[in-house]
């Protein structure tokens, strides 16, 4: 082989080894980006599902605090009426426990009277919350 030959066979290899790297990297970025355009669509919908789902689900429980809130508001004075007896009969108890020497039974008494005050509390502060 001569040296031109050599030369020429030298160049053809090389434009082939460009002209492969050229549709090479070509062919990646035309994937890349239909794969991003995929990925891309079915993430939008997938987050566009899971939205209503999440949405429904918040509708359904405001919806179901709104009930509560409305049965809290009807029978609101019965039942503050009702723990404050509950509180008043309580004390009695853990003053009747304390006499006959009995501090567990007094002590328990007492922390279910501060409970049933506390929860008398919370719906009056409801009600004052609500009419302001």
């Amino acid at each position: 082989m001569t040296a031109l030959e050599t030369l020429a066979l030298i160049s053809f290899v090389i434009a082939l080894a460009i002209l492969y790297w050229v549709g090479y990297r070509g062919g990646l970025k035309d994937g890349w980006s239909e794969g991003y355009d995929d990925g891309h669509a079915k993430g939008y919908i997938q987050g566009i599902e899971e939205g209503e789902s999440s949405s429904a689900t918040a509708l359904e429980n405001a919806t179901r605090r709104c009930e509560r809130l409305e049965l809290i508001l009807i029978r609101e004075p019965q039942d503050r009426q009702i723990l404050l007896a509950i509180a008043g009969k309580l004390k009695l108890a853990a003053d009747f426990f304390h006499a006959i020497k009995s501090k567990g039974h007094a002590t328990q008494a007492l922390m279910l009277r501060d409970h049933a005050s506390s929860m008398a509390d919370e719906l009056n502060a409801f009600r004052q919350e609500d009419v302001t």
